[in-house]
């Protein structure tokens, strides 16, 4: 960084915890979660917002992070994947990855699973169709799309089963 780049202290709240960094007003959040922060589970594929690669839910909404200015997050909250789940308590998105057989090599499935979380929470989107259309902005190489249609398909109706159930 350039000692005469114009920098900005930027305060939100990452996977819960309240940060507090200076970065240059240009820097990518992308940039500043895996080099400031050290949270790598984001990955920078074509770092120019075509393969979803480096979603993260910035106030409960996904977004690329390698087309976002780490400055406009300034008191948001922001959920990465080290955020979800944890070792021996993985997020219900994760175990359906898992059992769906949703990933191969892993690249793409921090970002496919962030953009599912917010698939999961839109009840406007039922049918393995929508989920395609809704995903179709995470690519992945390996072509593990079935198995990332059926994960989502199998929380949502998880999701709308425990919505349903008698109390």
């Amino acid at each position: 960084m350039d000692s005469a780049s114009p920098t900005m202290t930027v305060t939100a709240v990452v996977n819960g915890r309240s940060v507090t960094v200076t970065a240059d007003i240009r820097r990518t959040l992308l940039d500043l979660l895996r080099e400031d922060l050290l949270l790598t589970g984001t990955k920078k594929g074509c770092d120019h917002g075509q393969c979803g690669a480096c979603t993260v839910l910035v106030d409960g909404r996904r977004i690329l992070s390698c087309l976002t200015l780490a400055a406009t997050t300034e008191g948001r909250s922001i959920l990465t994947i080290e955020g979800v789940g944890a070792p021996g308590a993985l997020h219900p998105l994760q175990e359906a990855f898992i059992r769906h057989d949703a990933l191969q090599c892993g690249y793409c499935t921090p970002g496919q699973i962030m953009s599912a979380l917010e698939l999961i929470a839109d009840s406007t989107v039922t049918t393995r169709e929508a989920v395609r259309e809704q995903m179709s902005g995470n690519l992945c190489r390996c072509g593990a799309y079935h198995g990332i249609v059926e994960a989502i398909m199998d929380v949502k109706a998880e999701l709308d089963a425990r919505a349903h159930a008698p109390v």
